[in-house]
């Protein structure tokens, strides 16, 4: 059972990072690894990975680190039926590689960070000056107010903000909530990728969109006109408390076959990682994930970006977990 399995994860969240990073270590560059990595990851890991791929570099001057963000059910389904040639997979929903790639395309699934929904908006939002965690509803639902998600079928983010209406309705025990919500969402306010949304929030297309807290903080400290509304536990996806709670919410998303279908239930936020059996760079792989498992490195840098973090632990697969992770993995 889920509940049982991350419970000690969620408990052993990691608070103090940051002080570690500052006693870590320069480190001699290694040029003698050379040639290319291809992470796929989740939009929302954008700034960090980032952050991650620069200071690896710094070890790794001759590694070239290539990037493709997006929604996680997307990525995973370029692996999956397209065969893409992925050496690692950052997944925002753990359940991801669990569901689409294991056992044929990934042989393991490593969990290493927790997260939450909240809204984000802006300065100049209709309403700014008045939306608060307890009538966040009432005012996304006054005329003329413009709110979106991503796409559910693409983005973990999409469809856990569907779940979340599901279980907003059930909190506030207001019958219709969630269908009035769905209601005033307008296609074009359903994009790809979650991060897609913050560039219409700085247009003003949108007033109000759902993202995770991580992504909030990170854009919020570039730019102090973004602001967010932190929800309720009950309803942000974030607290294993309410886990029992999150799985009475359900959507129905396409499966790893073509016309097949699976049924998500709502879940505490868990990220995680795998290498694809599609990766042709191991070796890189290797280094890339020693990096970023690293508490001083790569971890230190996420924790910095405003990335909650968990121990680095295998959920499934973890006789699979490659012998030279072993020491960074649980």
């Amino acid at each position: 059972m889920l509940k049982g399995r991350i419970l000690k994860y969620f408990l052993t969240t990691i608070l103090t990072l940051s002080l570690v990073g500052a006693l870590m270590m320069s480190v001699a560059a290694d040029e003698s690894l050379k040639g290319e990595v291809i992470v796929y990851h989740a939009g929302s890991l954008t700034v960090p990975v980032d952050n991650i791929i620069k200071a690896f570099n710094e070890i790794y001057p001759n590694v070239e680190v290539k990037t493709e963000a997006g929604g996680s059910v997307a990525l995973a389904r370029q692996i999956a039926e397209l065969g893409k040639k992925v050496d690692v997979m950052m997944s925002a929903d753990y359940t991801v590689i669990d569901n689409l790639l294991i056992p044929d395309h990934a042989a393991w699934n490593t969990v290493f960070a927790v997260n939450s929904l909240v809204i984000m908006y802006t300065d100049s939002s209709r309403y700014a000056d008045e939306i608060t965690p307890e009538n966040w509803y009432e005012v996304l639902l006054r005329d003329g107010v413009q709110f979106g998600h991503s796409e559910p079928e693409q983005d973990p983010c999409g469809y856990r903000s569907v779940l979340l209406f599901q279980l907003a309705e059930n909190h506030y025990q207001i019958e219709g909530l969630n269908q009035d919500i769905i209601a005033h969402i307008p296609q074009k306010n359903i994009r790809p990728k979650s991060v897609e949304l913050i560039a219409l929030l700085e247009t003003g297309a949108l007033d109000y969109a759902f993202e995770y807290e991580s992504v909030a903080l990170q854009h919020q400290a570039m730019d102090e006109r973004f602001k967010f509304v932190k929800l309720p536990d009950a309803i942000n996806l974030s607290s294993l408390a309410y886990a029992d709670d999150y799985a009475k919410a359900t959507i129905e998303l396409a499966g790893a076959e073509p016309g097949t279908k699976i049924v998500t239930r709502g879940e505490p936020i868990v990220f995680s990682l795998t290498m694809p059996f599609s990766g042709v760079n191991r070796e890189n792989a290797i280094a890339f994930l020693r990096f970023l498992l690293d508490t001083d490195k790569g971890l230190r840098i996420l924790n910095e970006d405003g990335q909650p973090l968990i121990d680095v632990e295998a959920f499934s697969g973890r006789e699979n977990i490659p012998a030279e992770l072993a020491d960074l993995i649980k």
